[in-house]
């Protein structure tokens, strides 16, 4: 790990200063919409913008960086994302915030496409595994001290919005003077939705369904803190416990999901975060019972993404590997664009704690599809099983391939390592 910080680090401090910035603005946006009198259902609209235009430039960014190339695409995004930063208290209605939430969130996605490329290729294939690990915790720990940054003076004011301005300017240096454009795009090949379900029908519908939970959570959870009545210092520490929960289990979860059918583990951990929900949902106005649902639910649902996409890469080829995780992408993307428009009729319906009964129903009922597909077909087994590897709902599909290239080594590595045993063995019985 000391080896890929001395290579990386200024890439993974400019990450950390841009995850400060996203992790802000968004939690602001749901406490200044509150206070300018938006409605739930104006603020989930705002907050869905978000994932539509990150979704698009998933798609649209490589075409861009292959025709112009990563620097001028990383700056130019760069510049868009600290002017609207500027704008948002310049015009506080609700159109105007959804047109710039959208890209935000374009540019956003854009921006990490570009880092993540440099980082995957800066890389070595024993080094890249641990890159990885070091770019999720880095986001996750932007994230949670974006929260803190709540509690700085006057939230009414403008300087909460320069900020996280002035943060991603200054992102930008430290990424651009240390690193060098990386070789065009390849492209990946294709597969299509009916042949990823095909292989892996949870897989798919889990997705959809974490998508759903992850827009709850990192769109809408400052919204419904702000609907609910709480301080800014208790709004500060909800949003974080999100990922304060990620960070602990995601490794853990991982280690299990090694040694058991992983469906057990899908359906134990939605369970587990499925309840704590109900709990909230039913006492929404205890702030430390909150406090415990949203850990809970941060530390099942991002271990979930990674657990989804391990479970698919057992039933696939080392070749569809890479297509299917753009494809899991997608349809996670389509469930968190319509994740906050559903969070937020929930809470004009029925009132703060429809927030949480929301989150309740989308992971019972993955519980739900995880038990009935145990009895479509056997699990495989633990020794045939793809490695985990942590991934984040934030990332791109650059630095989905790029697990997935851990993944296949892994796997090559253990196939030659069995077949120079199973040779072994032979020539011992023949001398």
């Amino acid at each position: 790990m000391l080896e890929v910080l001395r290579h990386s680090w200024a890439l993974l401090l400019g990450m950390l200063l841009l995850m400060l910035g996203n992790g802000l603005q968004g939690s602001l946006l749901g406490v200044r919409g509150s206070g300018a009198g938006f409605s739930a259902f104006e603020m989930s609209v705002v907050m869905s913008a978000y994932f539509a235009g990150f979704l698009l430039a998933s798609r649209l960014t490589p075409g861009m960086i292959r025709r112009v190339g990563h620097v001028r695409v990383f700056a130019a995004l760069g510049s868009f994302v600290s002017a609207v930063l500027i704008l948002y208290p310049a015009f506080p209605h609700p159109i105007a915030w959804t047109i710039e939430r959208m890209i935000i969130g374009f540019c956003y996605c854009g921006v990490y496409v570009t880092a993540e490329s440099w980082l995957n290729n800066a890389s070595s294939n024993e080094s890249r595994g641990q890159t990885l690990s070091a770019y999720m915790i880095v986001q996750m720990l932007g994230i949670i001290a974006a929260q803190a940054m709540l509690l700085v003076p006057d939230p009414s004011g403008f300087l909460l919005f320069v900020i996280p301005s002035v943060l991603v300017s200054v992102a930008f240096a430290p990424i651009l003077l240390s690193v060098s454009p990386t070789p065009a795009f390849d492209t990946t090949k294709r597969m299509s939705l009916r042949e990823l379900y095909a292989a892996s029908p949870l897989g798919v519908v889990g997705m959809i369904l974490l998508g759903g939970v992850f827009a709850a959570q990192f769109g809408m959870a400052a919204v419904f803190a702000a609907e609910a009545g709480l301080r800014l210092t208790q709004i500060s520490m909800f949003v974080a416990a999100f990922y304060v929960g990620a960070l602990v289990t995601q490794y853990p979860l991982g280690w299990l999901s090694d040694r058991m059918d992983r469906r057990q583990l899908v359906a134990g951990v939605a369970l587990m975060g499925g309840l704590a929900a109900c709990l909230a949902a039913v006492m929404p106005d205890r702030f430390y019972v909150l406090l415990g649902a949203a850990f809970l639910i941060g530390g099942a649902a991002n271990p979930l993404y990674s657990l989804l996409i391990a479970y698919t890469n057992d039933f696939l080829d080392l070749e569809n590997m890479a297509a299917a995780s753009a494809g899991l992408l997608f349809v996670n993307g389509v469930g968190a664009i319509a994740g906050p428009i559903v969070t937020g009729w929930a809470i004009e319906t029925f009132g703060p704690g429809g927030y949480f009964a929301l989150i309740a129903v989308l992971l019972l009922s993955l519980t739900g599809y995880a038990g009935w597909r145990m009895t479509r077909r056997p699990a495989p087994s633990v020794d045939e099983t793809s490695a985990y590897t942590a991934m984040s709902p934030t990332v791109t599909p650059v630095a989905m391939e790029a697990a997935q290239e851990v993944v296949i080594e892994a796997i090559e590595a253990a196939e030659a390592e069995a077949e120079a045993e199973s040779e072994a063995r032979r020539q011992g019985a023949v001398g």
